[in-house]
This record gives structure tokens, sequence and C-alpha cells, in this order.
């Protein structure tokens, strides 16, 4: 992809790591970033699922594991996703200096700290509401144009992101987006890939 825009494009539960492979595989070339975020899984069948998609010819330069940077490592993923319960990013960027290191976060003094650290990038939301964050008010445009300013690394931005709200989250000062059930809910994930594709070159031109 020839754009300086960033899509994301995260699991929300991976049933049969083949199936899902092979839908990645599809999907691949519409995105930049492949996260797997397995909260309920062994280290083992984290890294069967990159193994799958490696198997499928997804370009581990695209994919990034969500806390675990020893098994990205091992796999030979691109990065590791960080949350508020992982290990500090200074750690890991000292522990792993080939990963690159994202961090989520919820605050301008999180995404500060997390800067200060070494983060690569930050995923900053909710921007809008959504059904995975039910009962949570989302955080809006004006304080994710809030966090672009504040810091000098990309800033990728989540949550209810849909392709018609794409142009508004990229003029707010966004580097990109993630998505989850926009893409893997979606009746067909390659279509809605590439809309989101579509949306995010159109801005990036």
């Amino acid at each position: 992809m020839q754009i300086d825009r960033e899509i994301h494009i995260i699991s929300n539960g991976i049933d049969d790591p083949l199936e899902y492979a092979k839908t990645a595989a599809e999907i691949h070339p519409f995105i930049t970033a492949l996260h797997i975020r397995e909260k309920s899984k062994s280290a083992s069948e984290i890294y069967l699922c990159l193994k799958a998609l490696k198997d499928c010819n997804v370009p581990l330069s695209k994919v990034y594991v969500n806390d675990r940077a020893d098994i990205a490592l091992a796999a030979g993923a691109k990065g590791v996703q960080l949350t508020y319960q992982s290990l500090d990013v200074a750690l890991v960027k000292s522990s792993f200096p080939g990963l690159r290191i994202g961090k989520s976060v919820h605050s301008i003094e999180e995404a500060l700290e997390a800067e200060r650290q070494g983060a690569d990038y930050l995923i900053y939301g909710h921007i809008f509401p959504t059904a995975s964050k039910q009962g949570l008010n989302a955080r809006g445009l004006q304080s994710l144009n809030e966090i672009t300013k504040a810091v000098s690394i990309p800033v990728v931005a989540i949550g209810g992101i849909t392709p018609e709200r794409t142009k508004d989250v990229l003029a707010a000062g966004a580097s990109g987006i993630a998505v989850m059930s926009g893409i893997w809910a979606a009746a067909s994930p390659i279509e809605a890939a590439e809309q989101f594709y579509t949306k995010v070159r159109k801005e990036g031109e």
C-alpha cells in the first residue's frame, strides 16, 4: 500500500486459525497492520495463528501481537501492541529492540508518557460510540485532535470508525485508523477492507 496513512485491523476472536488466515490473505493488500488480539488464547495458540498467517502468505511485516512481545519476536512479526496491563514501553523497547511498539492510550497524559518511553505509535480511542465499549462515553474528534497535537509520533484512532467517518478522523490529525467489528462483522470482510482502503487512500492523496 503506497500511502502514508495506516489501516490497522484487529482480530476479535479467532475460532479457526486457518480460515482466519485465508481471509486475512485476501484482506492484507488493503491494510498496513494486522493485529492478533486474542486475550483468551495461550502462547502456543497465538503462535499457531501466526504460523497459519505465514503459511497463507500474509506478510509478517504487517502483523502485530497484542501484549506478547516474546511471541511476536519468535514468530517474526513486525511488532507488539501494548495495553495498560502490559510491561512498560521502555522495558519492552530495550528488551525487544527489533519490534515496532505501539501503545494503547486513553488520555494526553498516557500519550505523553508512552512517547517519552519510546513508543513508535499510539492507538487512541474510542472515538465514536461502539458496541464493544457500551456504557463508556466516546472521546470524540476534538479529544483526538488534542492528542495528535500533543505528541510527535503517529496516532491511530479506534472506536466506531466507519468508511464514512474516516475523513473526519484523519482531518482531526490521526495518522490512521484501527477497525475491528467494521471488518470482521461485515457481510464481506474483503469488501469492507477495500472500502476503508479507498477512503484512506483518497484522504492521503
